[in-house]
């Protein structure tokens, strides 16, 4: 065994010689700025420090394009601490007057229809025609371990080496259908970094949709041909959330049936209320694999733009938008402050045994727990 290897603090005593695992020292840190040393002898410890930034420090970083700030804001902007929030929101309030001068397209699709290469292709044609993006891409988290993959940015290879762009993968954290319940901050904070289109991945089709809805300008639905009845594939509600269908993956074989699946949900879309006032919604093709389509599906958004604004509905969407963020936030709050009541907590779990064993019927058990709230 040399000078600088020794045992692991962990190895048997009796382990002898012939222990394979050995520890060797890491290298002298200190040079970096944002390490030191602690504590002393075997000890000694190295210690990591990131500089704290001030909420002015993040509106400048942000504003001046420094893309690591961007990401340790967004990192603030999504935590639940008490500090991090309250420091989140004087640097969304610094960064307002800069905020909303982008389009937010909402883009979802069932599982396997081809979401991230549609985005890759999309993103990158709108670079080329000198646009800046952010594509916020909501991963499903799992629902024993939280944990999340995250592997949009890693499928979106192109796109992620381009300075133009910034992807921002974040779990879903269990909120209603995978929507990240700080996207809205997030989506401030990337438009005051200067990216005019913000592009918003959902898991999947399901409740998200709706909230996804209520914080975009477009709301676009990915689809596939020959994937069985194309009137049975996705359900009528959705249909009405979307302002653009596009049929994905019409290349090779499947060119014929994706027409014939964009036919068939054209003819279905005439039936349905429109997603928009004054805006009526069409089905589209395209491939993304080829870089197909793109263009056009691009020409439908700004064509979007144009008329809406024209008309005051797309000021009139926002501002409807953002008193819908506010209820829901309200409803957090009320939800948090009645969950964390002590006297609903001595109670909860009686209740919860009462209707699992159906000896109380639900509205009794909501009756009693908000008694229960309501004591002084």
């Amino acid at each position: 065994m040399s000078d600088n290897e020794k045992r692991p603090e962990w190895a048997p005593e009796e382990g002898g010689k012939g222990f394979a695992c050995r520890v060797m020292d890491g290298v002298e840190g200190g040079h970096d700025g944002i390490s030191s040393y602690s504590g002393s002898g075997k000890a000694k410890r190295k210690v990591y420090r990131r500089p704290q930034l001030t909420a002015d420090d993040y509106a400048d970083g942000i504003t001046g394009g420094n893309r690591a700030i961007l990401g340790r804001a967004i990192t603030l902007v999504e935590s639940n601490s008490a500090a991090h929030m309250e420091q989140a929101q004087e640097v969304l309030k610094k960064l307002l007057p800069k905020t909303g001068n982008s389009i937010r397209i909402g883009i979802t699709g069932v599982p396997g229809v081809g979401k991230s290469t549609f985005i890759e292709a999309l993103g990158v044609y709108l670079i080329e025609q000198g646009h800046r993006v952010a594509v916020l891409a909501v991963d499903p988290s799992s629902s024993i371990t939280g944990g999340s993959i995250l592997g949009d940015k890693t499928r979106m290879e192109a796109l992620g080496r381009d300075e133009r762009c910034f992807i921002r993968p974040s779990p879903s954290g269990g909120t209603l259908g995978g929507v990240a319940r700080k996207t809205r901050e997030t989506m401030m904070v990337c438009e005051a970094a200067g990216f005019d289109v913000i592009l918003v991945e959902t898991v999947g089709v399901g409740q998200s949709e709706i909230t996804v809805r209520s914080m975009v300008d477009f709301f676009l639905l990915l689809m596939l041909a020959g994937a069985g009845d194309e009137l049975q594939g996705i359900k009528k509600g959705i249909m009405e959330l979307a302002d653009a269908l596009v049929i994905n993956k019409a290349d090779g074989e499947n060119k014929l049936r994706a027409e014939t699946a964009r036919n068939e949900y054209e003819r279905a879309m005439h039936y349905l209320q429109p997603s928009t006032e004054g805006w009526i919604s069409h089905a589209y093709t395209c491939s993304a694999i080829e870089n197909k389509g793109i263009d056009n599906i691009w020409s439908v958004v700004e064509k979007y733009r144009r008329i809406t604004k024209a008309s005051g509905v797309f000021e009139a969407h926002r501002q409807k938008q953002t008193m819908q963020w506010v209820d829901s936030m309200v409803d957090e709050h009320l939800r948090s402050l009645f969950t964390g009541n002590p006297n609903v907590a001595k109670v909860y779990g009686e209740v919860e045994e009462a209707v699992s064993n159906g000896t109380l019927p639900p509205t009794a058990a909501v009756n009693r727990l908000i008694r229960a709230f309501d004591e002084r």
